[in-house]
């Protein structure tokens, strides 16, 4: 109960601080229309958010492996709630990197940030060798 409640306090200060370092992002923004804002979501995403998730998702590992093998050594309790902090880690690592892959797919099928429409032109028929 007690590492529950430490748990949430460290999650909202981490929260607060994020929101406090990401807040300047706003301001030089820059943002004129649709898709700059689309642009400015995803890298704020891929730059700030994602980063931070994965370290908080790797502490929790970590600490659930300190909890189960150098704390726990004598106590199965403990040694049980070191492992369910290393699946918690593990379980932050899957969703975050399914999350990331989600966020760079919609990234490349929108194709934010490219106002100049496709580079090639229109398509042709047939194979292209050479060009």
């Amino acid at each position: 109960m007690i590492l529950q409640n430490h748990m949430k306090k460290v999650i909202a200060l981490a929260s607060g601080t994020l929101a406090a370092l990401a807040l300047p992002l706003v301001s030089f923004a820059a943002i004129n229309n649709l898709s700059d804002a689309g642009s400015f979501v995803i890298n704020t995403i891929n730059n700030v958010l994602v980063p931070v998730l994965f370290a908080i998702a790797f502490i929790v590992f970590l600490w659930g492996v300190f909890k189960t093998f150098i704390i726990g050594a004598n106590s199965e309790e403990v040694k049980e709630e070191g492992k369910s902090l290393m699946l918690y880690g593990l379980i932050g690592f899957f969703v975050m990197v399914s999350i990331w892959g989600l966020v760079n797919i919609l990234t490349g099928t929108v194709s934010f940030g490219n106002s100049a429409g496709p580079t090639s032109g229109t398509p042709k028929a047939g194979v292209q060798i050479g060009q």
